[in-house]
């Protein structure tokens, strides 16, 4: 018989995994956070093979379950929601009882969800020291004893189908992503310094994909200007889905601290991440493909791209024989 941390820190039997049909998944907001929860996710239905599993996520996060093969249905919280979202948002909750509830949030929904079982977020005096994927993971211990699984981004065929299309001109060069942009000025390192550190990676590529939002556009007309590869400009142009769909055809990523760094490892890229204010210990990309640096300072305009180049060189000619 499993069992499962439940109210108040109880534990209660779970029975067996197979009649567990019904259960709620309480994820993040941001982009790169949701993402280091699919392990934890995947790992659920791994236990629990009959279930539906139903979502609670805000709008902007919820694109990334759009496909995943096991949902139930999705339910909306926003971060910043007035009281009267909230009542509405708990009344949806409480129509439906549930084998197993999990929050990965602790905000109190679950409190007024109907569930045998209940599983609330470890502490943060707890989980100080760990990376972020396994702190979601580490709610599961008392259920399950595996390695951490690999974090997930689902696609549909038509995605997937439309980007090769898009993108047939390339398939046999060496494409490097980019992602030029991040969510606060902190994190975003120099257009000049990434077009700098591109042109010293010149012999390993031919072309370079660059990804973000319509609020990175200065920043890639910047990096254009001064990158000597030819480039392919997608910001601002695709949503999150789309975005991975395209970025799963490179060879290699590097990017700033966000959410475009994580969706590359989940499609089990190698991946180069720039760290300003950041915890790279926390919340570097879920992969045995992640590298990294951040300036001792934390102050990223003083990453220098030469010794980027140096440390991603020998790191380069693997990775490109064996991808794709």
């Amino acid at each position: 018989m499993l069992r499962l941390r439940g109210l108040n820190g109880l534990v209660k039997n779970v029975g067996n995994p197979l009649e567990v049909t019904q259960i709620l998944f309480i994820t993040l907001s941001n982009i790169g956070d949701v993402i280091l929860t699919t392990p934890t996710l995947e790992a659920l239905h791994q236990q629990f093979q009959n279930a539906v599993i139903d979502i609670v996520c805000d709008h902007r996060s919820a694109i990334i379950f759009q496909y995943y093969p096991y949902l139930g249905k999705l339910i909306y919280k926003e971060k910043q929601a007035g009281w009267k979202v909230l009542f509405k948002l708990v009344s949806v909750l409480r129509q439906k009882k549930y084998d197993v509830a999990i929050d990965l949030r602790t905000d109190g929904l679950l409190h007024f969800v109907k569930a045998k079982t209940k599983v609330f977020k470890l502490s943060n005096r707890k989980t100080f020291n760990m990376h972020s994927a396994e702190k979601h993971y580490a709610v599961l211990k008392s259920l399950v004893n595996t390695p951490i699984p690999s974090t997930k981004i689902w696609l549909s065929e038509k995605e997937m189908r439309l980007a090769d299309e898009a993108l047939k001109a390339y398939a046999q060069q060496r494409v490097l992503g980019i992602g030029i942009g991040a969510n606060f000025t902190g994190k975003i390192w120099p257009a000049s310094s990434f077009a700098m550190l591109v042109n010293a990676l010149k012999p390993f590529f031919d072309v370079v994909l660059i990804f973000g939002d319509k609020n990175d556009a200065s920043l890639s007309e910047a990096f254009k200007s001064k990158c000597l590869l030819p480039t392919v400009d997608f910001c601002g142009q695709l949503n999150l889905l789309e975005t991975a769909a395209y970025l799963r055809k490179a060879h290699f990523f590097i990017g700033n601290d966000s959410g475009l760094g994580h969706i590359a490892s989940a499609l089990a890229l190698p991946t180069f991440t720039v760290f300003g204010v950041g915890q790279p210990a926390r919340y570097l990309p879920w992969s045995n493909k992640a590298m990294w640096y951040q300036d001792p300072q934390f102050e990223i305009k003083n990453v220098d791209p030469m010794n980027i180049a140096a440390m991603l060189m020998p790191a380069l000619s693997p990775s490109l024989s064996s991808n794709h």
